[in-house]
């Protein structure tokens, strides 16, 4: 319970300014949203410049994370996500130099959907309790508690090759059954 009363402050702690937390939140979560946005990014310095969006999204909105919702973990990959899609989405629809005048005169920062996102955590969480109870405890346990595959294996004295393969079937059964695509997920085809 420790992890998650030290998780829980750190949004907090970064919404009051504290200099600190947003180091830490850095560290804790970076290697999150570097994934996420690799992932979702056609190249690397497309993905250095979403990860530094994703993170002054999440220090201009750390008031807003309500831990009732869900995990620091899932508020961080929720922002991410979403960012990273709105990207991608541009990415692909190729503006021409004559829509860049157009797009002037609309705001460059969008208003974040809290309500819409408090949804899809809930959407999340029941499609979680869809997943292999083995499937459900190693991504509850990697997510919620942000324990590695390592410590997921100990605690569970599973070993750590099949902690492994239960979080990777896990995550593929919860994209199905959230119905993301995958060219959306990977921004394409023929991508390493």
């Amino acid at each position: 319970m420790g992890l998650v009363l030290e998780e829980a402050s750190i949004l907090s702690r970064v919404a009051s300014g504290d200099p600190t937390a947003v180091e830490q939140c850095i560290a804790r979560y970076g290697g999150l949203v570097w994934t996420i946005a690799r992932k979702l990014s056609p190249t690397l310095a497309d993905a250095e410049d979403a990860v530094q969006e994703v993170f002054v999204q999440l220090w201009q909105q750390a008031k807003r994370f309500d831990p009732s919702c869900g995990s620091e973990a899932t508020f961080v990959t929720m922002i991410a996500r979403r960012r990273l899609i709105d990207r991608l989405r541009k990415l692909q629809r190729r503006p021409t130099p004559a829509s860049f005048e157009a797009s002037a005169a609309e705001p460059a920062a969008q208003s974040t959907d809290w309500a819409q996102i408090s949804d899809e955590v809930a959407f999340a969480r029941q499609q979680m309790q869809r997943l292999k109870s083995d499937e459900r405890q190693v991504l509850t346990l990697a997510l919620q508690d942000d324990l590695t595959h390592t410590q997921i294996a100990e605690q569970l004295e599973m070993p750590l090759g099949t902690v492994k393969s239960h979080a990777r079937r896990g995550l593929l059964r919860l994209r199905e059954l959230m119905g993301l695509e995958k060219a959306a997920l990977v921004g394409g085809e023929g991508r390493a």
